[in-house]
């Protein structure tokens, strides 16, 4: 009965993290996330991550990384999904990035990616 139970157990856990996992990201999300990538490079911004002012290169080169080990874990599947789990906040901490751009004061780096996609789709279509 024990052995039962904890099967049932096992089998209930591997379906949880199977339904949790995304699919790839489609040519349209992948153009759409390299897209924002390529944004954040060239911006000429800085990115503050856990307290420091990183440079534009250094954060896409930053934001890259956190964006191929999700995907490696199947975790991003749309520009949104990058957003949300690679570009909003320190997965250390859980402090949000925020975005300066010259004189501008910082923004949550969060509602800045979304605003540069939906201009990008706006422009696309």
């Amino acid at each position: 009965m024990k052995t039962l139970y904890l099967s049932s157990i096992s089998s209930i856990l591997l379906s949880l993290s199977c339904w949790s996992q995304a699919a790839p990201p489609n040519p349209t999300s992948k153009h759409e996330i390299t897209h924002l990538l390529t944004y954040v490079e060239q911006s000429g911004c800085q990115l503050n991550r856990n307290g420091s002012w990183y440079t534009s290169q250094e954060a896409t080169a930053h934001l890259n990384k956190k964006y191929q080990y999700l995907l490696d874990k199947d975790l991003i599947s749309t520009a949104e999904s990058f957003i949300a789990k690679a570009a909003t906040e320190s997965s250390m901490s859980g402090k949000a990035y925020m975005v300066k751009c010259q004189a501008s004061a910082p923004v949550e780096s969060a509602s800045w990616l979304k605003t540069e996609l939906l201009r990008y789709r706006q422009a696309s279509h």
